[in-house]
């Protein structure tokens, strides 16, 4: 790649030095000046991960705790995670001139309550300024999420619904709530989602636009291939790379078509519906179906572990194991990366090689056999970067210069960052093409 650092990534081989050459670029919420606002609910101790979640980013955090919160979890705890001060008080005497609220309002690049209670909802709609999380929401500039926790009848009551809806014709963002059983025993709406879920929405505020004119369609996961109605072929692919190059996209603005097989990882939930996109699927000729029916796209990442054999003959009922034929006939799925790179010559193709041996002479075969234009290869036999695993180690090759130069390393490090550098690697390549 003729403008790339190639000699800088050849020499990352520890997540550390990998983070410190990205942090500013690639982690959204880096060096952002965040209030966690917490008022008072049983789902407060999910703000203490959130804003451990924070910290990790590199974000700066400040966390408000309203009264009520501090029934739930105490100050001492985020100030242990921050290592700042925790704000309880309206008219602070410590702070200059008696105006803690003011400079507060002023350092924020981003305000978020979770959870966000009906009561500070309902101040927060009215124009209340009676403590000090109410007074920060009227008296900053910086955008301000609400993140809804409460019992699922006082989450739908009429009133709390035009609350909301009130308060998001304003502009203030309001994050729909997790369905699922309350510490009230209740089951419905209300349920403050995973402190992970929340980071990926928060990320999407702060989300670059790099890569807005382009539509990023990605495959993820296994496949299952169908034996008989309960049992099938797969592989042990999670589907995790996938979904951070999806997210990583995401964030740099792209449009995301993200199609993904049968996996048990959450799917992050993304701000903006319009450009993120999820289409489960079972098997590889779903899968292909699913791509093909995607739309025009720019790039496609083909990451899922797709079945290369399924079984050619499915039964619709379980076979009694009398009934099972002892050799399975299998015939070949259609290549999904090279049935798309031929339709679609002018968009930019990205396929993953995993590999047990013989990773780099594999790798450049298959970028030639199936006219891509990068591929991605790692070593699934070991445990730490394989399947399943939350981290990954891989050396990138590009069709341009497999006899001059060889593969750019890339690892070991979290799937997360990885899929953040990948992606801009391949935003690098769109806009200052060899």
């Amino acid at each position: 790649m003729a403008n790339y650092p190639h000699d800088s990534l050849n020499s990352l081989d520890s997540l550390d030095s990998l983070e410190s050459q990205n942090t500013s670029q690639n982690l959204q919420l880096a060096h952002k000046k965040i209030i966690l606002g917490v008022s008072g609910g049983i789902a407060s101790y999910k703000a203490a991960e959130l804003a451990s979640l924070l910290i990790k980013s590199n974000a700066q955090v400040r966390v408000v705790l309203t009264h009520g919160a501090q029934q739930f979890i105490q100050a001492l705890t985020f100030q242990a995670i921050t290592h700042e001060k925790v704000y309880t008080e309206l008219l602070d005497p410590e702070a200059e001139a008696g105006m803690g609220h003011i400079e507060l309002a002023r350092w924020a690049d981003l305000i978020v309550i979770a959870p966000a209670t009906a009561h500070i909802i309902a101040k927060i709609r009215a124009g209340l300024a009676d403590d000090l999380l109410s007074t920060l929401c009227l008296a900053t500039t910086a955008p301000v999420v609400l993140a809804p926790a409460m019992n699922q009848a006082m989450y739908l009551n009429a009133i709390t619904q035009n609350n909301i809806q009130h308060l998001i014709a304003n502009g203030i963002n309001c994050i729909d709530p997790d369905f699922g059983q309350q510490a009230c025993g209740d089951i419905g709406p209300g349920r403050l989602p995973q402190p992970e879920d929340l980071m990926a929405l928060l990320e999407g505020h702060f989300a670059t636009n790099e890569l807005s004119q382009y539509h990023f369609l990605i495959t993820a996961g296994p496949t299952q291939e169908s034996i008989d109605s309960v049992r099938f072929l797969t592989n042990k692919s999670s589907g995790k790379m996938g979904i951070a190059l999806a997210k990583a996209a995401y964030l740099a603005g792209a449009q995301v078509t993200l199609v993904i097989g049968p996996t048990s990882v959450p799917m992050p939930k993304m701000p903006d519906l319009s450009r993120w996109q999820v289409q489960p699927v079972i098997s590889a000729q779903a899968m292909l179906a699913a791509c093909e029916n995607a739309g025009k796209y720019d790039v496609f990442i083909g990451c899922a572990a797709v079945a290369d054999l399924r079984p050619a003959q499915t039964s619709t009922t379980k076979l009694k194991k009398n009934d099972i034929n002892k050799t399975l006939i299998l015939e070949e799925n259609q290549d999904i990366i090279a049935t798309l790179s031929q339709a679609n010559p002018n968009a930019w193709h990205v396929g993953f090689a995993a590999e047990t041996h013989n990773i780099e002479a594999y790798a450049k075969q298959k970028i030639l056999n199936k006219n891509l234009n990068m591929i991605i290869a790692n070593d699934v036999s070991d445990s730490a970067i394989g399947f399943q695993s939350d981290a990954n180690k891989v050396l990138v090759f590009h069709k341009q210069t497999l006899d001059t130069q060889s593969g750019v390393s890339i690892g070991p490090c979290s799937k997360a960052l990885l899929g953040r550098t990948i992606i801009q690697l391949i935003a690098h390549n769109l806009t200052s093409p060899l």
